[in-house]
């Protein structure tokens, strides 16, 4: 699902090779990942797995690498101002199928601890609409991510 964004990663240079801090579209994306996991005021290590996770098979990263991708979006993150210093890096670096799929990798973070919060779901709007992801593949790539969630919890019963 997400073949061609990961692969438009991989190609990406390096942290630092080619762009440097907020310019690079690696660290953009790690710190948009860390905003939207953040955003309901309550982190989950889940979550926090999942933000690694995605970045591992994203970029094709691991070990300190992945440390060191994770706690730039982090820092990144932290002493942002706004979302738009990321949202413009990822505009100019996706295209379009790529924009979208990176929306369904935030959704996964939001649901990989079974709960979307309001905050959650307003922070990935608020990403979609600075990114160029219409509302319908918005909302889309949320259902989807809602489907496999539910699918990797089980359904519910009443016992």
């Amino acid at each position: 699902m997400f073949e061609r964004m990961i692969s438009f990663l991989k190609d990406l240079p390096a942290a630092g090779a080619r762009h440097s801090g907020e310019d690079d579209p690696r660290v953009a994306a790690a710190a948009l990942m860390y905003h939207v996991m953040d955003a309901d005021g309550d982190r989950q290590d889940i979550e926090w797995e999942r933000v690694k996770q995605l970045l591992a098979k994203s970029y094709g990263v691991s070990g300190t690498e992945l440390d060191r991708l994770a706690k730039a979006g982090e820092q990144a993150d932290n002493e942002a101002i706004d979302l738009y210093a990321f949202t413009s890096v990822l505009k100019r670096s996706l295209d379009e199928d790529a924009r979208k799929d990176f929306i369904g990798m935030m959704w996964e973070i939001v649901y990989a601890d079974g709960e979307l919060h309001e905050m959650e779901d307003n922070t990935i709007w608020r990403i979609a609409e600075l990114i160029g992801v219409a509302s319908r593949d918005r909302i889309e790539t949320k259902r989807k991510a809602a489907q496999q969630a539910q699918r990797a919890v089980g359904p519910e019963t009443d016992e």
